[in-house]
Order: structure tokens, then C-alpha cells, then sequence
């Protein structure tokens, strides 16, 4: 047998060693890819399931402040609709412009069989419903503006008795608000679910029932435009599988009998959307907690992996829903297996070609591998303060660029762009380290714009975003450079001041601030609007030496400095 070459021996070594690399790199590389797509992924859904959640709340929250503007609770039951006719419409006229999508219709009916409702098809015209004798059949009026005429429209052919509804029979045996079951509208065909609350005499005897419907259309619409991933999957039920809203099927259907019925989730059509339900199907027939997110993965029939999460959305008044969302294990993994394909092949070409070169690539490659793996533990740590640092054009920069929008997402409140809660909190944490490590101290500001919530009850929420918008502006330029200023929730703000030793150092930047959320509103337009805001400080560490301890201090002074305005705006 021919003993092989100097040369044979010399490089298949080494060209086995770079193919085991090679190899070994594209392992690493699926390992820290897999790990960043964990984290990211889970992240993701968690997100996602609370957005569904906050758009379900938007639409009970808008149930709510209709009926509470149509009969504020403890209001006495009028003795007859035809004698209280102008107040009643002018509430119900007031109650369906507070969230006309999708609160455009509340009604009230009595034990005497009277009813009256208004439906609002638009800013300035709406539909009178209304009967005062039991026995007569509803009549319809046109109305236009709140104190416009009513015109008479059209008699209903069928007799409406409100006592026989199911709204109302719900409500009689309720000492508080109660949704009914949903439905689906015989006009529109979509579903709907109505919220009903007792209207009592001056002996708390029931006297009546008012009502408004929540069409959910604008749920689905919000559910099937919910950009998850290029397979992910979105769906709200009920606790018996009832769809309420799916990304991936319709939520009724055509019966053999030409009426339209409910579809529930076992029988959506949808082979994802079905199976996932009957993983979660257990936990629904018992008490979940509301709005705790649960989180599990599973190999479909099909052999690809999913991760999913949940939670319930549940209210005062009955309404039980859960928010499930879904991704396929294929929308983040594809493009790193690819990636491991490529760099063995790099790897394989590097040695046949250049040495050289090769080992270079093999540490420059390494070199972003180690800091996105330390990134992704980052991630996993929940520690995300430092961004991830690469600039490559290939796949390996894909993920990572991928990797950084989803980090800037986690930390940047999307309405006013600042760093939202959580990167507050990171960066607190990361400023309380560096004073122990160089003893520089430092103060947190906690602000509370005053009656922000005018600014909303006049002139709408999309006007309150903009106001949001222009403040945040105001104190992003009315503070120091190294000064970090984040939205920490709704109307709240936090900035973090560094370098400040005394309460002297701190009073111009104060001032300023002060003076910045003083200026008129420009988002109000014309009419004059100035709020300012209630402004609390804590320094670190002569008021408090954590995190918690400092906001609870500064939280305690922003409502101590409230206080003081609302006094001073009395006296």
C-alpha cells in the first residue's frame, strides 16, 4: 500500500480541520439564531396577544361610557319616556358621539313597554326609535343634530316589545352591567354583542333597561390586518370555541337552510386554527387568570413546529374572551438554516482557494457570531441597553438587523417614539450601577401632564396622540443632552438627569421643563390650551438607593406637587 504525500498529509488535516469549523460554524450559528428566535419569537406573541387585548378593551371601554352617558348610574328611571323625550334624546345623542365606531346605537325600554333608541349614522344625522304605547308599533324619525327636529321616517311592520328581548330579560335579574350573548345582526350579518344595564326607580325597584350593541366588524377587520408573520395566525374565541375574530377564516357561515350561523373554532375549516384550539381547549373550562399571557410550543400533524400564545379577556359584566396568536417555527428558522447551508460551503471554498483569506472570514464571521450570541443571552437575561452593533450585508446582517428592529421595538413607545417603560427601567438600573462604580449621583424626574384627559374628552383621542406628540417633543428638547427622557405610561413622563448633586443644580432644568409643558398646545389648533404637569424629583442616592424605592419617592413628590397646583388653582 502507497504511503500518502507530504502534501496529503500536510493538508487534509488542515482541510478536514476547516470543514469540521466550517461545520462547527454553521452549528453555532443555528444555535445562536435558534436562541435569538426564542426570545425574539416569545416576545413577539406576547406583544401581539396584548395588542388584541388593548383592542378588545377599547371596544368594552367604549360600551361602558355609553350607557354611563345615557343613564349615569344611580340616575332615577324617568316616570314616562314621552315626558323626559328631550333629555333622554339629548344623553343618548351625547352617549353615541363618545365612540361612534363602534357604540352608534343605545336604547332604552321601560316596564310599560315604551322604548326609545337612537341610532347615529353619522357626526350629524341619526335615527329615532321610538314608542310610548305598548300595544302600537315602533315609529322612525330622522333627526339631524342634536336639537334637530325629529322627522317621521317609517312605522315598523313588526311589533317591538322591549320587555321580550333578550337584552332585557338579561339585565332584570342583574345588579350590574351583563353583556349578552353574541349574536349576529339580522341587518348586517355581522356579530354582535350587546351590554345591558338596569335602570331603577326612586324605591330601587327596576323600572327599565338601556342597552348598546358592539358590533364587532371593526375586531375582525383589526384581527385580519394584524401583521404577525408570513404564516402566523391570529383568532379571539369564546370559552365554548365560538369565533369572535380570525386572521385566517370567517367567523359565521351559510347554513343549509340559506341563514347564517356561528362557526366554531373546531369546525373553522382552518387545520392550524383547529388543532391549536383543541390544545388549549382544556385550560378554557377552567378559571384563567385575566390577561396572563400563556405561552407553549407543539408539533402540528404536519411535523412543523408552532409556538403559540394566549390569554383571557375577561370584564365585570360577563364577557369572557381569549386572544390566541400563532407562528410557524418556519417564518424565523428558515432563513437561518439557509445560513448554515452557505457558510459551510464559504467554508469548504475558503479552504480549497485561499487559506489565508478563509481563516480571516472564519474570525471575522466568529467575531459577530459572539456578539449576537451575547446579544440573544442579553435578551434572554432581559438586559437590552446595548445595541447590536453589526454592519455585514449577508444573512448573519439580516438577523441582525432583524434582531435590532425587534430590540428598538421592545424599547421605543410606538405613539410619541421616546424609550418607553422598559428601556426606562434598564437604564435606571444601568445608571444606579455606574454610581457605584464612579459615585456619580443622579436624579429621576417623574412627570404628570395636568387634565390630560381634557384634551381627549374635547377634541378626541387622535388629537390627544398629538398633544402626546408635541409634549414629547417639548421635553425631549428642554433637557440636558445626556438627559434620557421616556414615556412611562399614558400621560406620565420620566426623565433621568445625570450629574445632579443638589436640588440647586436641578432647579433651571426644572424651570425649563416647567415652562416647556406651560406653552399653548399647537396640536388643539386655534383654541388656546395649556396643561403644564405635576412634576415629582428623587435623587439617588440621599432619597432612595433602588430603583423601586426612587420611583415610589418621586410618584409620592409628582402627587404632592399635584396637590399643590389643584390648591393653588383653587384658592
Amino acid at each position: 500500500m502507497q504511503s500518502p504525500s507530504l502534501r496529503t498529509v500536510l493538508i487534509f488535516p488542515y482541510v478536514a480541520l476547516v470543514i469540521i469549523l466550517a461545520v462547527a460554524l454553521g452549528a453555532l450559528s443555528y444555535q445562536a439564531g435558534s436562541q435569538a428566535v426564542l426570545t425574539v419569537s416569545e416576545h413577539l406573541l406576547e406583544e401581539t396577544v396584548s395588542r388584541i387585548g388593548q383592542a378588545v378593551d377599547r371596544h368594552v371601554v367604549g360600551s361602558v361610557a355609553t350607557l354611563e352617558a345615557a343613564f349615569p348610574n344611580g340616575m332615577l328611571a324617568p316616570n314616562s319616556i314621552e315626558a323626559d323625550f328631550d333629555d333622554i334624546r339629548t344623553r343618548f345623542w351625547i352617549a353615541t358621539s363618545l365612540h361612534m365606531d363602534p357604540n352608534n346605537y343605545v336604547y332604552y325600554g321601560n316596564l310599560e313597554g315604551q322604548a326609545i333608541g337612537l341610532y347615529r349614522h353619522s357626526d350629524q344625522k341619526g335615527e329615532l326609535r321610538l314608542k310610548y304605547i305598548a300595544e302600537e308599533h315602533r315609529k322612525r324619525f330622522r333627526i339631524d343634530g342634536i336639537n334637530g327636529i325629529p322627522q317621521f321616517d317609517s312605522t315598523e311592520a313588526k311589533l317591538f316589545d322591549p320587555r321580550q328581548r333578550p337584552w332585557f330579560q338579561a339585565a332584570q335579574s342583574s345588579s350590574q352591567d351583563i353583556w349578552t350573548s353574541v349574536y349576529i345582526d339580522f341587518g348586517t350579518q355581522d356579530l354582535v354583542a350587546t351590554r345591558a344595564r338596569r335602570v331603577l326607580g326612586a324605591k330601587a325597584e327596576l323600572r327599565g333597561v338601556v342597552a348598546t350593541d358592539m358590533p364587532l366588524h371593526a375586531l375582525n377587520d383589526f384581527i385580519g390586518n394584524l401583521d404577525i408573520s408570513p404564516n402566523g395566525l391570529a383568532f379571539i374565541i369564546e370559552p365554548d370555541g365560538q369565533l369572535i375574530a380570525s386572521s385566517s377564516s370567517p367567523n359565521v357561515k351559510q347554513a343549509a337552510d340559506g341563514n347564517n350561523v356561528r362557526i366554531n373554532a373546531a369546525d373553522s375549516g382552518h387545520p392550524l386554527l383547529t388543532e391549536i384550539y383543541r390544545k388549549i381547549q382544556p385550560d378554557l373550562s377552567h378559571s384563567l387568570e385575566s390577561n396572563a399571557t400563556r405561552t407553549f410550543v407543539f408539533t402540528d400533524s404536519l411535523g412543523e413546529k408552532i409556538h403559540v400564545a394566549y390569554a383571557m379577556f375577561q370584564d365585570r359584566a360577563g364577557l369572557q374572551w381569549i386572544n390566541v396568536v400563532a407562528l410557524p417555527d418556519r417564518d424565523f428558522t428558515g432563513g437561518i438554516s439557509d445560513n448554515v447551508k452557505r457558510t459551510v460551503v464559504l467554508g469548504v471554498i475558503a479552504t480549497i482557494s485561499v487559506v489565508l483569506i478563509g481563516l480571516w472570514i472564519l474570525h471575522w464571521v466568529t467575531a459577530d457570531l459572539k456578539q449576537l450570541s451575547r446579544a440573544v443571552n442579553q435578551v434572554g437575561s432581559g438586559s437590552m441597553e446595548k445595541p447590536v452593533n453589526i454592519r455585514r450585508n449577508d444573512e448573519i446582517g439580516t438577523l441582525a438587523k432583524s434582531f435590532q428592529a425587534m430590540q428598538s421595538r421592545l424599547q421605543t413607545d410606538h405613539l410619541t417614539s421616546l424609550p418607553n417603560r422598559y428601556a426606562f427601567e434598564q437604564n435606571l438600573n444601568a445608571a444606579i450601577l455606574k454610581y457605584s462604580k464612579i459615585g456619580q449621583p443622579f436624579a429621576i424626574m417623574f412627570i404628570d401632564i395636568n387634565d390630560f384627559k381634557l384634551i381627549n374628552d374635547q377634541f378626541g383621542h387622535d388629537v390627544g396622540d398629538q398633544a402626546l406628540i408635541e409634549l414629547a417633543l417639548r421635553l425631549r428638547t428642554h433637557v440636558r443632552q445626556n438627559d434620557l427622557v421616556t414615556r412611562y405610561a399614558g400621560d406620565e413622563f420620566v426623565v433621568i438627569l445625570e450629574d445632579v448633586h443638589s436640588n440647586e443644580d436641578l432647579a433651571p432644568i426644572r424651570k425649563n421643563i416647567e415652562k416647556a409643558l406651560s406653552a399653548p398646545l399647537q396640536a388643539t389648533g386655534p383654541t388656546t390650551t395649556c396643561l403644564g404637569g405635576a412634576i415629582g424629583v428623587a435623587h439617588f442616592p440621599d432619597d432612595a438607593d433602588s430603583a423601586k424605592e426612587l420611583l415610589i419617592v418621586a410618584d409620592r413628590n409628582m402627587y404632592s406637587h399635584k396637590a399643590a397646583l389643584k390648591k393653588g388653582s383653587n384658592s
